[in-house]
């Protein structure tokens, strides 16, 4: 009898010890690691567009590419193996639209890169430092968004409760504070375009103003990612 128990007690502990080996959680952050990475080497990139590096410029636009391709299979595997029902407080489906938020983060810093690399794009000097202040605000909101994320795993040891739910609010506002700050910026960059468009090409006009637009969304889809948890928090 006493032999008995102790099989099933290590069959039970092999349950469990591999439903928590199958947990999402941990690639989830994985992949928002290699989000936040493609974002933050487009600092040093646009210091290469700006210095009109070329060579560092295309080196760095393909390891952003490579990052994101990366950040893509991660994602693919994490859809295969994510179970329909999961021994979790938080649904399949929250988990889902947290990884398509993060996967655009990737993606949008992929375009950033790809289309200032492919047209060979020059920015006018007096923008130059508001531009690389918009870009590391950016960067800023990607890396909260990363820290609540790796936050994540405590909120479901906690049950979502306690103080880890406070520190993950207070996260949160501040990714939100930081995301109106890149809102603030873009309207100053955008500001200081309007004033040099009649001494630049007409088509440079347009792609910059795309690019300024684009610098944006990289801290609105990190703010979204934010959202989503709190949303799982209210729940």
């Amino acid at each position: 009898m006493f032999l008995q128990h102790v099989e099933v007690s290590k069959v039970t502990r092999t349950i469990i010890s591999s439903l928590f080996a199958r947990s999402p959680i941990k690639p989830l952050q994985d992949h928002m690691d290699s989000a936040h990475q493609c974002v933050s080497l487009l600092l040093p990139f646009i210091d290469a567009v700006l210095a009109k590096d070329w060579e560092q410029v295309n080196h760095l636009q393909v390891k952003i590419a490579q990052l994101e391709n990366s950040a893509d299979e991660l994602k693919r595997e994490l859809r295969l193996r994510l179970p329909n029902s999961l021994l979790m407080p938080v649904s399949r489906r929250d988990l889902l639209e947290v990884l398509s938020m993060q996967d655009k983060i990737a993606n949008k810093a992929k375009d950033i890169a790809g289309l200032i690399t492919g047209r060979k794009m020059s920015f006018p000097d007096i923008i130059g430092p508001q531009l690389k202040t918009y870009i590391q605000r950016s960067i800023d909101a990607s890396a909260q968004a990363r820290k609540a994320i790796h936050e994540f795993d405590e909120l479901i040891e906690t049950g979502f409760s306690g103080n880890e739910v406070k520190l993950v609010e207070a996260m949160i506002q501040k990714l939100d504070d930081i995301e109106s700050d890149t809102d603030r910026i873009q309207v100053e960059v955008r500001s200081e375009l309007f004033k040099l468009e009649d001494q630049l090409p007409p088509v440079d006009v347009i792609f910059i103003y795309k690019i300024i637009d684009w610098i944006g969304e990289l801290a609105d889809r990190a703010q979204r990612v934010g959202s989503r948890l709190e949303l799982m928090l209210a729940r």
